[in-house]
């Protein structure tokens, strides 16, 4: 039996929690980076899920592999090997240059899984208060650890008492930390995201990330790089890390993996590798058969079509459009990101943008209350790009004025 949809949305509806506030629009279909509502408006996708719909929407080749995989087997217990498990996990060391793989379903689970490595790592080290190193801004999770990890203060109101253990300092600052941190012996790790998303898409800059690492290294510390939203290709690398040149301890990964299949990921390397023993770390549904085939042929597909180097190309022509566009206007604060993961930011809210470009036919994302957020998928084309500024500019310009 199939579920009618209501041929508009006015409200939030009566059974389900009201968690999310929502546009008046009830998404039906999708090809490439376009999509449709169930009145038949077209709307072009520069959000992408939220940095999810890697190959777009109804991609030739994803949908075939997963029919595929339906018909042999969505899911099976981890009591028993998974070989499609074995066959991503080896491609994800392959791409990082880390160790191993444990599976999960989501980005908080794989940041979840990456505190309890932190703090098994000082535990087996003889460190009873294992504390953790996070940062202003920063966003992992809504779980109540990833949460306290989380530099929001109106995402963590209502939910104390926050979990201990937690250090924050500012982005790219390394007296900062070393500040923080000095003399206590009980910090065992460094956690951060290469991009900030939800904070305001606020980079780590490659000098920090390689100032941090070595600052790891002399203290016998884990770096954990969070690279749920910038992760994949998204930055024209296929971690954004990459650009700087190192490697970290611990990698959570979610998101873009599966193309719309919830999947999530924690990469280790040698440091962090065999933390866990048996019984240490679970899950029901992580590395089932399905998710697995979908981050398999993700990435098989991406190397196919030089998916990253198209990240960068129609990257870099959104940035410039935007750049162009709205040079000039007292009220852009900055354009800031890489690749296809730009954010601008605008010296007052902008929030009501969301609705203004869904009703000129474009999703997209205000994040940190003043900062429009493009994640769109890694197939989109610099005509596409193009039509994006077309679109969104004069909305930018628009908002500028009414607010002047």
């Amino acid at each position: 039996m199939t579920a009618a949809l209501p041929p508009t949305i006015e409200a939030a509806s009566p059974h389900v929690m009201n968690t999310y506030g929502r546009l008046p629009i009830a998404l039906s279909h999708g090809q490439g980076c376009r999509v449709w509502d169930v009145n038949g408006k077209s709307y072009l996708d520069a959000l992408g899920g939220i940095a999810v719909n890697t190959l777009g929407h109804n991609h030739a080749r994803l949908v075939p592999a997963l029919q595929d995989q339906l018909g042999k087997m969505i899911h099976c217990s981890n009591y028993y090997h998974v070989p499609l498990q074995e066959i991503l996990a080896a491609k994800l060391v392959e791409l990082s240059g880390l160790e191993n793989v444990f599976f999960c379903s989501t980005g908080l689970e794989a940041n979840e899984a990456a505190l309890k490595l932190a703090r098994k790592f000082g535990h087996d080290k003889g460190i009873a208060r294992p504390e953790v190193v996070v940062y202003e801004k920063a966003f992992h999770g809504r779980s109540i650890a990833t949460l306290s990890a989380t530099g929001n203060p109106k995402v963590q109101a209502g939910f104390g008492p926050l979990v201990e253990g937690f250090i924050r300092v500012p982005l790219n600052d390394i007296d900062a930390i070393k500040k923080a941190t000095a003399n206590n012996p009980n910090v065992v790790a460094v956690f951060f995201e290469a991009i900030q998303g939800e904070g305001g898409v606020h980079p780590m800059s490659d000098d920090y990330m390689r100032q941090v690492r070595q600052l790891c290294d002399e203290r016998d510390w884990l770096l954990m790089i969070d690279e749920v939203q910038c992760g994949m290709g998204r930055t024209g690398k296929w971690f954004a890390h990459q650009w700087s040149g190192i490697k970290p301890d611990v990698m959570p990964l979610a998101k873009g993996l599966g193309s719309g299949v919830p999947i999530g990921a924690v990469v280790a390397g040698a440091k962090a590798a065999h933390i866990f023993q048996p019984g240490n770390h679970g899950t029901t549904f992580g590395g089932n058969p399905l998710a697995m085939r979908a981050g398999v042929e993700t990435i098989r597909i991406m190397e196919e079509d030089n998916l990253i180097a198209n990240a960068v190309r129609t990257g870099e022509q959104l940035k410039a459009g935007f750049t162009r566009e709205l040079a000039g206007l007292a009220g852009v604060k900055d354009i800031r990101g890489r690749g296809l993961m730009l954010g601008i930011e605008l010296t007052v809210p902008c929030g009501e943008l969301l609705k203004h470009a869904a009703d000129a036919g474009l999703l997209i994302s205000v994040t940190a209350d003043t900062v429009i957020r493009m994640v769109p998928a890694l197939i989109m084309t610099p005509a596409e790009a193009d039509e994006v500024v077309a679109i969104l500019a004069p909305l930018i310009k628009q908002l500028l004025r009414e607010k002047a």
